[in-house]
């Protein structure tokens, strides 16, 4: 159930005392203190210090992830970042040696998973104007994420999300039923149903082959890239999972699916993708139907995290929108 007002800034507050409280857990300079800058799946904090330190503290949402998914991920930077295929945050270890912590406050059960990590420089794309460079790049860096994916030896009892047509679609959905998001209307509910049928006949047909399905970031959009000189870096590995690799286009357009310029963005990522990694036509003829997944996975969301700000403001043209997307690939299909 999503928390509104008086609810959502108490739970908020009981937020800020486990940042201050937990900052205890690692060897910070005296003086550290945590400030809020981001509520989306997790809670996300810059915490400051005299003297010019900062780190960036991750607390995670109450039964999303386990231990053991939130170690997998971090296994999976630390390895990229080792195999020099991409720069990305560092997890500090706390006092006890281990990346990954638990805390509680009164008022507050049960305890919360932390992660704090090294802060990175760099600035965020811009996400107006021309953005075909930033999607070339994007595409470039999928393309090495995807391979190295393919190579990368995983640590026994790996865990993380899948992200395939189930995890959107199914009673047991990760983000919830689409068909619960707001303003999803008898008159709408007719084209999105035919568009998950339609979604989940065409990716049975494409299948999970190794060489299009496997670890994926699954939320690379510009807001999760840094930009310094000529060095680019990713961040919010939260939703790394196992999903087809082209879904992490559909990913970097989140939120904008309808946006004129998609077909040029598409192009640029393509262009990006095949300097390092080859597209046969039939995964690159796939790509709108990863659109239309995870705009539906999108729409889900939207109607289970009505407690943030970022959906509530998204929240009553989302699914017009979003029937209006589907109308537009279903007759596609049909050409």
């Amino acid at each position: 159930m999503a928390e509104t007002g008086m609810a959502a800034g108490n739970a908020l507050m009981h937020l800020d005392r486990l940042a201050q409280k937990a900052l205890a857990l690692w060897d910070l300079p005296a003086g550290a203190r945590a400030r809020l800058i981001n509520v989306a799946e997790n809670t996300t904090w810059l915490v400051e210090a005299p003297g010019g330190f900062r780190a960036v503290l991750r607390i995670h949402r109450e039964n999303y992830h386990s231990p053991r998914a939130i170690a997998s991920e971090l296994a999976w930077m630390d390895a990229l970042q080792r195999d020099a295929i991409i720069e990305v945050p560092r997890a500090i270890p706390g006092r006890n040696g281990q990346p990954l912590q638990t805390c509680t406050t009164d008022g507050q059960q049960p305890p919360r998973h932390l992660v704090l990590f090294h802060f990175i420089n760099g600035t965020h794309p811009s996400e107006s104007g021309d953005l075909t460079a930033g999607f070339e790049r994007l595409g470039t860096i999928a393309a090495k994420m995807h391979l190295h994916a393919l190579d990368w030896p995983r640590p026994e009892g790996f865990e993380r999300l899948i992200w395939d047509d189930a995890a959107v679609f199914s009673p047991q959905a990760t983000w919830g039923n689409w068909r619960d998001a707001p303003h999803v209307s008898p008159a709408l509910r007719p084209v999105l149903e035919t568009a998950e049928r339609t979604i989940r006949h065409r990716l049975a047909v494409y299948g999970n082959d190794p060489s299009r399905y496997g670890l994926i970031h699954a939320d690379m959009r510009l807001a999760n890239l840094l930009e310094e000189g000529n060095i680019t870096r990713v961040i919010d590995f939260d939703d790394c999972g196992f999903g087809w690799f082209l879904y992490d286009f559909a990913a970097a357009i989140s939120f904008i699916e309808i946006d004129p310029a998609i077909p040029a963005l598409k192009a640029a990522w393509l262009r990006g993708y095949r300097r390092v990694r080859a597209l046969p036509a039939q995964d690159e003829a796939e790509i709108d139907t990863f659109i239309m997944l995870r705009r539906m996975a999108l729409l889900a969301w939207i109607g289970s995290h009505l407690d943030a700000p970022e959906p509530q403001a998204m929240a009553p043209h989302f699914a017009a929108g979003t029937a209006r997307l589907a109308q537009e690939w279903l007759a596609a299909q049909r050409r």
